[in-house]
């Protein structure tokens, strides 16, 4: 089990990155257009400076829903290998056989 300060430290930063979408993509969008007047995409660039880094989406962490383990997270289960393997083999997983020989 992973401690639960981290796990709640990445669902603050999920709360933040949902919370300022709208607003980052608009200043990315001016930023990065190249129409726009080079004090105009400055301005953007420092607006987005100005805003929290946990706002930003590349700071949260793929975690593991029952254990918060950070590594080896299948992203479509949002479920660790171990989890994954103990859930499969008490059956709690459709569609999952485990294999043996």
């Amino acid at each position: 089990m992973a401690k639960t300060s981290s796990i709640e430290k990445n669902k603050k930063r999920m709360k933040l990155a949902k919370q300022y979408n709208g607003k980052r993509t608009r200043l990315l969008a001016i930023a990065n257009d190249e129409g726009k007047s080079m004090e105009e995409r400055f301005m953007a660039r420092l607006k987005l400076a100005e805003m929290p880094r946990n706002a930003n989406p590349t700071r949260i962490r793929n975690r593991c829903d029952v254990t918060g383990r950070p590594r080896s997270v299948y992203r479509k289960l949002k479920l660790s290998r171990i989890a994954l393997r103990e859930l499969g083999n008490k059956g709690l997983v459709p569609g999952l056989v485990k294999s043996s020989w």
